[in-house]
């Protein structure tokens, strides 16, 4: 994790913004920009044309894909990619929110903290989708947790405009963290510590703070990865523990 190339990363995308006439006119999101700079800030590698495929970077390390969702996207790019190079798969989480409002009229409300806060595990139901890819050779994920602001419109039908709005743009303010993932240990990080020697998909859930169906899908992707095994049942659910 390097806090300076990040910054220096937010402010070349921010300058490309204002340049190009402000928030929302980039060709592509913000927080995608600032990641795809953060990882390799020489633009020669980006946006490199692989067969039929476009990956976000190319470079003598491999590829990298930055995915804020939908992984099943990415299944035709792994079988395409892996077999020629490593790829990595970055996943940014908003581990620090802000939300910052937009009027019809353009203006902006105060920005006011979120109450969610995201964790590493919040890769794990995404990962679900591309399960079957976990633990291939040359395969990595890195979670990247920020703090950034989130611009939403209030077009929703309720709560004044804010139920079913649309999220406008998202701009990263600081790196958090990092969390690398490839081998089982690697996924072992993202079981609580609290948790006992053995515990439900329940339990899982409320230690990392994911939904119930969250939780289940979180559970399936770690015993995919070799980092959970099930040992039994308590009444009508599952058991699991850690393999060590």
């Amino acid at each position: 994790m390097e806090n300076t190339r990040f910054l220096q990363a937010c402010q070349t995308v921010l300058d490309k913004g204002r340049q190009g006439g402000g928030i929302g006119t980039l060709s592509e999101k913000t927080l995608h920009a600032v990641l795809k700079q953060y990882f390799d800030p020489d633009t020669t590698h980006h946006e490199q044309k692989v067969g039929s495929f476009v990956t976000d970077i190319r470079n003598e390390t491999g590829f990298y894909e930055i995915q804020t969702g939908n992984f099943y996207r990415l299944r035709e790019k792994l079988e395409a990619f892996l077999p020629e190079a490593p790829v990595t798969v970055v996943y940014p989480v908003p581990a620090k929110k802000w939300l910052i409002w937009l009027e019809e009229d353009g203006t902006m409300t105060p920005r006011r903290k979120s109450p969610r806060q995201g964790t590493a595990a919040d890769i794990l139901p995404e990962l679900y989708r591309i399960k079957s890819f976990i633990g291939r050779e040359g395969l990595r994920f890195c979670a990247v947790l920020l703090e950034l602001e989130e611009y939403r419109l209030k077009n929703g039908w309720g709560n004044g405009g804010k139920r079913g709005s649309t999220r406008f743009e998202r701009f990263p303010v600081a790196l958090l963290d990092e969390v690398w993932l490839s081998s089982p240990e690697d996924f072992l990080r993202l079981v609580p510590d609290t948790l006992p020697e053995t515990f439900t998909v329940k339990e899982y859930g409320k230690a990392a703070k994911l939904s119930p169906k969250g939780a289940g899908v979180a559970v399936s992707v770690l015993l995919s990865a070799g980092a959970l095994e099930r040992v039994g049942k308590v009444k009508n659910a599952y058991l699991y523990r850690r393999v060590k």
